[in-house]
């Protein structure tokens, strides 16, 4: 065994004297054990978030959404739909025409954004996350129905089972060189019955009503324009390969985002936050392993005659130096370890038994998520012992220069 590490082992499982030194490397080893612990439990909470984001929006967006890089909208020609619909690794293209408009259920009215669909919009397996009230559909060419956000439905106070009440959409015609008095003729208008709510996220639930791409094209004249299209990759296919490939094909003329980049600002801040989180709680865990600088201070001192004869006994400066940093990180690695294991353990049980609730009702989840990361761990191992060598450093140097003859 290393003759420094034993040492520093004995001093640290020492039972002669169970003094306020004892005491205060055992208040350290638990300070830092917290702190760990609090480090995986807050971090694992961070990645449960991240997760939950990404699995709500891919329940409403697409695994792959293609849009004009320049202009609001671009022409979507049969044959160049064609092209794609053909690529490797596309199994599903849906057209979607999408802008704002006002909508009207008997005397209430709210802005929102309807997003007009073609009929496989469905069978990318929307809404997999969330609720849905109602008949999920989206009707037929006599009868265009609409999916409605539920905070929609909620501003409108839409009746799923009144058959007689429709929804009424208006949307501004580009204006004219000529004037007009006839407010008629500065909006188109058409009816739609409503089918069915959905609730993913508030961002969707109160923005957003889903129709079909032919209602949507006619009444804001659209024509064979469209804002995006919308793809899914088939199975077994690499998101990443297949959006390499469109990119490919389309040129510099689209863009082409799958989930993460379609919503890269909220995932960024996430991620932001989850580090300011890191660098706070490092911090806090510093501040716990000053106990660590004063124990050793301390033991230093109380072992003045100890190193005296080790230096007698021809010791070097090195040798006490690593002795006392080594004490330190006995006790930082215990109480690391501790912290690691504890963490896991509360993390583990957080998502097999849901031990913390949200608190919300209308969550599409009960519990707080939690998902474990093993750069975490690493992360927050490494941070202990650079806090542990800061800590333990002084000490170490200030043992180091004791002199036999000054005893």
């Amino acid at each position: 065994m290393n003759l420094s590490f034993f040492i520093a082992s004995r001093y640290f499982r020492s039972k002669k004297k169970r003094n306020f030194i004892t005491v205060l490397s055992r208040i350290s080893m638990i300070g830092v054990a917290v702190g760990t612990m609090a480090l995986v439990v807050v971090l694992s909470v961070f990645n449960g978030l991240e997760d939950l984001v990404r699995s709500l929006y891919a329940s409403f967006d697409a695994e792959l959404k293609v849009e004009a890089s320049l202009g609001k909208s671009f022409v979507a020609e049969e044959e160049w739909l064609d092209l794609i619909k053909a690529l490797e690794g596309v199994d599903i293209v849906t057209e979607v025409i999408e802008d704002n408009a006002l909508f009207k259920y008997r005397d209430y009215q709210h802005l929102a954004r309807i997003k007009g669909v073609s009929a496989n919009y469905l069978d990318h397996g929307r809404f997999g996350q969330g609720y849905v009230w109602g008949d999920l559909e989206l009707g037929t060419g006599q009868q265009p129905k609409a999916i409605l956000g539920r905070g929609v439905g909620f501003f409108l106070s839409v009746d799923l089972d009144n058959e007689f009440e429709m929804l009424q959409v208006f949307y501004p015609k580009a204006p004219r060189s000529a004037g007009t008095i006839d407010p008629n003729q500065l909006y188109s208008r058409d009816m739609i019955k409503p089918s069915a709510f959905f609730s993913v996220d508030k961002e969707f639930d109160d923005n957003y009503i889903i129709a079909p791409l032919e209602f949507v094209s006619k009444l804001l004249n659209y024509g064979n324009r469209r804002t995006s299209l919308e793809i899914k990759v088939k199975e077994g296919e690499s998101i990443q390969r297949v959006k390499r490939r469109l990119r490919a094909h389309l040129g510099e003329g689209f863009t082409v985002k799958d989930t993460d980049e379609q919503h890269a600002g909220l995932l960024r801040t996430i991620k932001i936050e989850k580090l300011f989180v890191f660098i706070t709680l490092s911090f806090i865990l510093a501040v716990a392993s000053f106990n660590i600088f004063f124990s050793l201070s301390m033991i230093a001192i109380e072992k003045k005659k100890d190193t005296a004869i080790l230096f007698a006994m021809g010791a070097r400066q090195k040798l006490i130096k690593q002795i006392y940093i080594k004490q330190g990180a006995i006790i930082a690695f215990s109480g690391a370890i501790i912290g690691l294991v504890l963490g896991f353990v509360l993390v583990w049980m957080q998502d097999k038994f849901g031990l913390i609730s949200l608190g919300i009702a209308s969550s599409v989840i009960e519990n707080y998520p939690v998902k474990m990361i093993w750069t975490d761990f690493l992360w927050t191992s490494v941070a202990v012992i650079a806090i542990t060598f800061l800590a333990a450093y002084r000490p170490a140097l200030i043992a180091s220069k004791v002199k036999s003859y000054e005893l």
